[in-house]
């Protein structure tokens, strides 16, 4: 009896110590809340649930080298009245224009197959749609997704924007207006999904965007898995301007895991609205918050930044960056401060990175296209609990900060476990922060 009672005090005893490390061990938000099972199921999509196959050769459409917008969306309205099921681009290359896709239907590109877009984009219907963080009529997308439960691209096939022509264009048409806006150069995105929720794009190449590559508005459930988004970063007269590879505008709970990136723009931005009167439903439609994404185990190449907020964002929650290999992106994380914009980015870690990048930290006001319209106070913006850690990388420049009090203020950062050859500027006032606290960092200055 002695026995068991000294064992079981040992168990009890043991119990708090259970319990802690559980908890501890519990992956969390960087707000502390617990992250849900949802972000750790990443299930391939099985095409063989998702109802008949409809192939594009068995219906007539072939890889003949002319454009078939009408066709393939005639095959999907057909499949949409049937019930729904998967179109399937068998091997080839077949060119469209903008496609829309209907309650369950769904996309899938077998291996060697390329779904080209259209270089003329009379080939993409003008309708409301949301760009450049506002709500307007502009041209649709070459994959278009809106209000739909369930929606999946698969396969090893490729989407290719054919964005050649848009670039070359947009830099002739720069070099005559050089403030010319990213609209005023008419070019479709690559894949736009609004309003929807429950949707996995998985595996496919998605390259050569004339804008922005793949565009998630005002939707939830979001996973984007194993994804290789790429366009031309040089030479200059025909690199892809604004090919962002992944731009979340108003987003919940989104996945983007196992993905490669390399763009000549921000490889994952966060969008929103932008504006004077950006953060007022009653001024500006369709503006809203981010919160709840994770960006893990990716790599990237060449990119403006690895991380953006911004310029056209007004709220960001529980953003996580984690696990990723970087080599010659710009920037690794961008706050841009936009000061005709009320913004407030919190609870954003950036953990687990290697490789190079020229930026470590790179906060500035971005003043491209500055408009305080009817407003003639400033809206201030605020950027807090920002966490910085476990990095092992070669840098050129630390801690790229400007101290602005009058457009925005910076509080509670958190570096720790730094290691970083630096080649540039290793500096890093403290000042600029309210409640910046630094642990284990090691900063070895290069040629």
């Amino acid at each position: 009896m002695k026995r068991f009672i000294i064992l079981a005090m040992a168990i009890l005893l043991a119990i708090p110590t259970i319990y802690a490390k559980k908890k501890k061990d519990i992956d969390r938000f960087p707000d502390g809340t617990e992250i849900p099972e949802w972000f750790r199921e990443t299930s391939a999509v099985n095409i063989d649930s998702l109802g008949t196959k409809y192939i594009l050769t068995e219906h007539g459409i072939f890889a003949n080298g002319r454009v078939q917008t009408q066709e393939i969306q005639a095959l999907i309205d057909h499949a949409a009245e049937n019930g729904g099921g998967v179109i399937v681009i068998p091997r080839g290359t077949y060119i469209s224009g903008g496609l829309q896709f209907k309650q369950n239907t769904h996309l899938h590109l077998e291996e060697g197959a390329t779904l080209m877009g259209s270089d003329f984009i009379g080939d993409y219907p003008l309708g409301k749609t949301r760009i450049e963080g506002e709500t307007c009529t502009y041209f649709g997308a070459l994959i278009n997704a809106d209000k739909l439960d369930g929606f999946t691209i698969s396969g090893k096939g490729t989407i290719d924007g054919n964005g050649l022509k848009y670039h070359q264009q947009f830099w002739l048409r720069r070099k005559w207006n050089p403030k010319c806006t990213n609209k005023d150069e008419q070019r479709p995105r690559l894949v736009y999904i609004s309003n929807c929720k429950n949707v996995q794009l998985e595996n496919v190449k998605l390259q050569n965007s004339a804008f922005w590559t793949t565009h998630i508005y005002n939707s939830e459930n979001v996973k984007l898995l194993n994804l290789s988004i790429y366009s031309l970063a040089k030479p200059n007269h025909s690199k892809g301007p604004s090919t962002d590879a992944i731009d979340l505008d108003v987003v919940k709970n989104v996945l983007v895991k196992g993905c490669f990136m390399s763009v000549n723009d921000d490889a994952i931005a966060m969008k929103g609205g932008k504006g004077p009167w950006a953060d007022d439903p009653t001024k500006s439609e369709g503006n809203g918050k981010n919160e709840n994404i994770i960006i893990e185990d990716c790599v990237y190449g060449f990119c403006h930044g690895c991380l953006t907020l911004g310029s056209e964002s007004i709220y960001n929650h529980n953003i996580l960056l984690r696990r990723i290999q970087v080599d010659k992106a710009t920037r690794l994380l961008w706050l841009k401060m936009r000061p005709d914009t009320p913004q407030q980015y919190e609870y954003v870690t950036v953990e687990n990175i290697t490789g190079n990048v020229d930026q470590f930290i790179f906060i500035q006001p971005w003043k491209q296209f500055f408009d305080l319209k009817d407003r003639k106070d400033p809206p201030m913006s605020y950027s807090d609990h920002i966490t910085m850690r476990n990095c092992q990388m070669e840098v050129g420049t630390f801690f790229n900060v400007r101290k602005q009090d009058d457009q925005y203020k910076l509080s509670n950062f958190h570096f720790e476990n730094l290691d970083l050859k630096v080649t540039k500027n290793a500096a890093f006032p403290k000042e600029y922060v309210d409640g910046f606290v630094v642990k284990n960092i090691k900063i070895e200055t290069v040629d």
